[in-house]
């Protein structure tokens, strides 16, 4: 029944159970409570059980109200509510002779509602997605605890309002559901109590996982993969970018199109039920692939075009040194110093995903182009890869790899070797590189000193031109002194 008292469904179940169908006209989010009341009897005398009460918390209901019957009469009624959030118990429950109840629904609603809204720890008019980041994982904990901090800042370059952080060490991971079903009930009834419209998994889930959890609860779930995806497609801004995102995007969509509506809708479109659904099903993944097809085509019009130019700058006989590193480490903003420019530069992860080229001019008479790539980051997604791998390819024109790791990160080691993952992966291990230590403002001279001998490294500090200058030299040394040994060795 919905808050105006029309009768919106009506449902025969069987003498144990009722089986409850999807409510997408009453779509939970924007309210604390879903804005019907679940009426229901109760054969025999029994109060509401535990699986009216999970009913309750997870479809938020606005009450749920159990009637019991003495000879086909109408006997007694128990009503049960959720509490908002932070009170000692989870729900109230109230029991009265059905005949003589007296209960003013619209004066309890509108109060109960009030109050849940007043102890939600977010801006009700604040129109972003909220969050809920979990990592599910047999791991050791310091590892969980860096891989969340991870995860937070994607979900802040994604501009996620994040309601909680859950961490869970499980012995052995839950094939279907990452962690035990219990469990995963508990945290979406927590995600929903607190407001939360997204669960953020920091593993990749598998179609079946997304499916499985889906059916669980209305909230949108997605995975670190996704979440990534979506910061890519916000933020590429040329042709090249936005086709490579949306041909990343479509990939990872296809194999889980089978999951239910709700669950896929961060997705653009997932599908669920039978009968003409399925016919609907073929449709959509048709039409993804053909999508998918064309796509591929216009990447390849592109690539013919990066390849004309890699050709004039071959021609040229103009070396290329390209910047890369894990993302946030500041190539964007070394970029610009190097080169007076003014490429966009902002202090979150992929704040720029398209590459940028421009000349440095020596006053020798000499001349290089520095290119910017994409940022790297651990387990970047398979059809993420796919999709840049053109992009990725022109690192391999490069005559120098300037390698740019921020030295203030705690995880500093482990991006290090994230990146050396990557360029192993494409073949371009052996490149000349230097490795170059950003931000050493932010940490004390001595460390820097420690860690430049340590690693073989340069230490710059991006903001200061000043600190470039080494760089610079050691740039110039490495393309000019190797050419001269080798056309001397001719």
């Amino acid at each position: 029944m919905d808050r105006a008292g029309n009768i919106t469904h009506l449902i025969i179940g069987t003498a144990n159970s009722i089986l409850i169908p999807e409510l997408n006209s009453f779509p939970l989010g924007k309210k604390p409570l879903r804005g019907l009341r679940y009426i229901h009897t109760h054969l025999h005398k029994e109060m509401p059980n535990r699986e009216d009460i999970a009913d309750l918390r997870l479809l938020r209901f606005d009450l749920l109200a159990v009637l019991t019957q003495e000879k086909g009469v109408p006997d007694q009624i128990f009503i049960v509510y959720l509490l908002p959030y932070g009170k000692d118990k989870e729900f109230e429950q109230i029991s009265s002779k059905f005949f003589t109840l007296k209960f003013n629904f619209k004066e309890f609603i509108t109060n109960l509602e009030e109050e849940m809204e007043r102890v939600r720890a977010f801006d009700v008019s604040d129109k972003r997605e909220r969050a809920i980041l979990i990592s599910v994982s047999n791991a050791p904990k310091y590892v969980l605890k860096e891989h969340m901090e991870e995860l937070e800042e994607l979900a802040k370059s994604d501009d996620l309002v994040i309601i909680d952080k859950v961490i869970q060490k499980v012995k052995e991971v839950n094939p279907k559901y990452l962690l035990g079903e219990g469990k995963l009930k508990d945290l979406i009834i927590k995600a929903m109590d607190r407001g939360a419209t997204l669960l953020v998994f920091d593993q990749n889930l598998t179609p079946s996982q997304i499916r499985a959890i889906g059916e669980m609860t209305e909230l949108k779930v997605i995975d670190r993969s996704q979440l990534i995806l979506d910061i890519f497609a916000k933020r590429a801004h040329s042709t090249e970018g936005k086709v490579q995102v949306e041909l990343a995007q479509l990939r990872y969509i296809l194999p889980r199109l089978t999951g239910k509506g709700t669950a896929m809708s961060r997705l653009a479109g997932g599908i669920g039920g039978r009968g003409p659904g399925e016919t609907k099903l073929e449709i959509d993944r048709r039409r993804i692939k053909e999508r998918i097809h064309h796509l591929e085509k216009e990447l390849q019009k592109l690539n013919r075009a990066r390849q004309q130019r890699k050709k004039r700058r071959k021609e040229l006989s103009i070396p290329i040194v390209s910047i890369i590193g894990y993302t946030n480490a500041g190539k964007s903003t070394l970029l610009n110093a190097l080169t007076r420019s003014h490429v966009f530069v902002e202090d979150k992860m992929f704040a720029t995903l398209d590459t940028a080229s421009r000349r440095l001019k020596f006053p020798e008479e000499k001349e290089l182009i520095i290119t910017d790539t994409v940022g790297f980051i651990r387990d970047l997604p398979d059809d993420l890869v796919s999709a840049f791998k053109s992009t990725l390819e022109e690192l391999e024109d490069a005559d120098l790899l300037i390698h740019l790791v921020d030295i203030s990160n705690p995880q500093m080691e482990n991006h290090i070797e994230s990146v050396n993952n990557i360029l192993r992966e494409l073949n371009l291990h052996k490149k000349p590189k230097i490795i170059v230590f950003n931000k050493i403002d932010k940490v004390s001279p001595q460390e820097v000193i420690q860690l430049c001998k340590r690693y073989d490294a340069i230490g710059i500090s991006a903001i200061d031109k000043k600190t470039l200058l080494p760089l610079i030299e050691e740039i110039k040394n490495r393309l000019w002194q190797e050419k001269i040994t080798y056309n001397a060795l001719l």
